[in-house]
C-alpha cells in the first residue's frame, strides 16, 4: 500500500516514524515529497520526493495527480493545498487514489477563518471567546468600547491566520519601547496599535476577543465522518520545561464530540482549548496535525497510524488503547547532520 505526503508541518517527521513503528508486518510505502532537498522528513520515509518550487493552485493539484499516476500511489495525505485537492478529490478517485481529507472544502475554508468559524460553531459548553470582527480603526475604537467594560483583558488576532502570527495581548498603559525593554512577548500597546490602524486606512479582517487566562489545552484527534474514534488532550504548562500533562477534561471532551459532529470531521485534525475562571473555552480547530502530536501518542494510542489503518480497512475493526491518563510529556531537541557540504 503506498501513501504519500506532500509538503506540510514538521509534525510530518513524527507522523511518519509513527506510522513506520507500529506497521510491523511493513503493509505501507510512504513517500515524502518537498521542495527543500533537505527536509528532515525524508530520513524517516521509505521514499524523498524534490517537489517544484514553483507550481501554485490549479498547476500544483494536476502534478499532484500526475505524480500518483506515475508513482501508482494508493493513498494520498495532503498537507500542502490540502482545501484545493479536496476540492479535485473525485479526480484522484478515478485513477485509483484515495486522499485523506479532514472535511469537505466548504468545511475546509470555514475552519481556517476564525471569525466564521466562531459564528458557526454550535456547542452546549466551552463556547469560543466574545469577539468582534474590525478592519478599520473606527471599528477597532467601536469593538473596543463595547469589550473593554465587559473584560478586563482583550486580545487581537487576524481571522485568518496560522502558528499564532499576529496575535497580540493589548496593554493600554505601556507603549512598544517598554513592551519591548521589559521582554513582554504577546504583547502591545494599546495606543501603537490604534496609530498603526489610523496610518494603514484598512486592514485584512482581524478579531477583538476577550482574553483567556488560564492553561491551554490541545487535542489531537482520529475521526470517521463525523464520529470520534481517539482524542487524547494535553494541558500545556504555563511554565517552560514542564511539559504537557495528558487530562481528559469531561466538558473538552464532551466539546471535541460536538464539534466533530457537527463538521462531519474524519482523518487527523487538532481541536484547541482554552482555560478562564475554571471553564475551558474553545479556541479554534485546525484541520491537520499538531505539532505536538508525538507528544499525544505517548499516551497509547498511536494517531497517525490508527488514521490510515482505519481509513485502509474500516474504523470498526480498531483495537484503540485506552488513554494513559495523567502521565506528563514532552519533547527534547536532538541534532542531526542533513547532509555534507
Amino acid at each position: 500500500m503506498h501513501l504519500w505526503f506532500n509538503r506540510t508541518f514538521s509534525s510530518v517527521y513524527a507522523a511518519i516514524g509513527l506510522i513506520k513503528q507500529a506497521d510491523v508486518t511493513n503493509e505501507f510505502t510512504i513517500t515524502y515529497s518537498h521542495p527543500n532537498p533537505h527536509a528532515a522528513a525524508q530520513r524517516v520515509a521509505d521514499q524523498f520526493l524534490l517537489e517544484p518550487r514553483d507550481l501554485r493552485g490549479e498547476e500544483y493539484v494536476d502534478w499532484c495527480l500526475q505524480t500518483c499516476i506515475d508513482r501508482k500511489v494508493d493513498l494520498f495525505w495532503p498537507g500542502h493545498e490540502a482545501r484545493l485537492i479536496a476540492e479535485h478529490k473525485a479526480r484522484f478517485e478515478a485513477q485509483g487514489t484515495r486522499v485523506m481529507n479532514v472535511a469537505t472544502p466548504e468545511v475546509l475554508r470555514l475552519l481556517n477563518d476564525k471569525a466564521q468559524f466562531c459564528a458557526e460553531v454550535q456547542l452546549s459548553d466551552a463556547f469560543p471567546a466574545e469577539y468582534r470582527v474590525f478592519t478599520c480603526v473606527a471599528e477597532f475604537d467601536a469593538a473596543y468600547a463595547e469589550l473593554k467594560v465587559r473584560f478586563p483583558r482583550l486580545c487581537v488576532k487576524p481571522s485568518i491566520s496560522v502558528y499564532g502570527l499576529g496575535f497580540g495581548i493589548l496593554d493600554d498603559e505601556r507603549n512598544a519601547a517598554q513592551l519591548l525593554i521589559a521582554g513582554e512577548q504577546y504583547k502591545v500597546g494599546l495606543q501603537d496599535f490604534r496609530r498603526g490602524l489610523a496610518d494603514m486606512g484598512e486592514c485584512k479582517p482581524m478579531l477583538l476577543m476577550e482574553y483567556l487566562e488560564g492553561p491551554e489545552y490541545s487535542v489531537d484527534c482520529v475521526g470517521n465522518a463525523g464520529v470520534v474514534v481517539a482524542a487524547v488532550p494535553r494541558k500545556k504548562s504555563p511554565l517552560a520545561g514542564y511539559g504537557q500533562t495528558i487530562e481528559c477534561d469531561p466538558v473538552i471532551m464532551q466539546a471535541v464530540r460536538e464539534l466533530t459532529r457537527q463538521f462531519q470531521l474524519s482523518g487527523i485534525y487538532n481541536v484547541q482549548f482554552k482555560e478562564t475562571q475554571g471553564k475551558p473555552r474553545l479556541l479554534e480547530i485546525n484541520a491537520r496535525m499538531s505539532g505536538g502530536i508525538a507528544m499525544a501518542c505517548q499516551a497509547g494510542p498511536n494517531l497517525p497510524y490508527l488514521a490510515v489503518k482505519g481509513f485502509v480497512d474500516g474504523f470498526d475493526k480498531l483495537e484503540v488503547p485506552a488513554i494513559d491518563q495523567g502521565i506528563r510529556v514532552m519533547e527534547i531537541s536532538v541534532p542531526i547532520t542533513i547532509a555534507s557540504v
